[in-house]
């Protein structure tokens, strides 16, 4: 089949979210400006640079996350996994802003170095981030889409040094959640390698 994006596709749902998949899951945390904690999961998601490493999260509408990463000039990525797929569940809920989905999920508010807003404790692997742009995406006519692109520089790592395997991190023994379409999920339980012409045999931890 073939339609055009702004036309009605003919499916009893949208494929658009399956197609693009599994996607990783932004589990963002940030503080609004009275130093209220909020925790939200987000799929549209993703890594920008790895030197400095950037990441970034989009917000359909100007969600709190958004809006207090604006404000406050920073945020936190904690990796969400199968392990903690409720807890990334119940905090997803739509609640007052001066409701704590941190409380709600039963999940440690645990320090970070960096930023002031508080990373999930039980999650194997968070980045602390300093907000480099909040900025509201428009379409190709220049018309503003009520979705509000989030970009931050990583300036702090924590990992559990239980997934630490001969020096990598181990996104197997993670088990890190994914985001499919409609209300589908995937979780990484095993990966494999493949070499790129440029690496030789053996891959030296150089992407290039």
């Amino acid at each position: 089949m073939y339609y055009e994006a702004h036309q009605p596709h003919g499916l009893a749902y949208d494929p658009f979210k399956a197609i693009i998949a599994p996607r990783p899951i932004g589990w963002i945390s940030t503080l609004d400006t009275n130093g209220v904690p909020n925790l939200a999961p987000y799929s549209f998601f993703n890594a920008l640079s790895s030197s400095p490493p950037v990441l970034m999260f989009s917000s359909e509408t100007f969600k709190d996350s958004a809006r207090n990463a604006r404000d406050t000039g920073e945020f936190v990525f904690s990796l969400a996994t199968s392990k903690l797929q409720t807890q990334m569940n119940i905090s997803s809920d739509t609640v007052p802003a001066d409701q704590n989905e941190y409380l709600n999920a039963k999940l440690t508010m645990a320090d970070c170095h960096q930023v002031a807003a508080p990373r999930v404790g039980e999650s194997p692997a968070s980045m602390e981030c300093v907000t480099l742009s909040c900025e509201e995406v428009k379409d190709r006519n220049g018309k503003p889409i009520d979705t509000f692109l989030v970009i931050g520089q990583v300036v702090g790592i924590h990992i559990d040094d239980a997934y630490i395997n001969n020096g990598r991190f181990d996104t197997a023994a993670a088990n890190p959640l994914a985001r499919c379409g409609y209300r589908d999920y995937a979780d990484v339980t095993e990966v494999f390698e493949l070499m790129r012409p440029t690496d030789g045999d053996t891959y030296d931890g150089i992407d290039r």
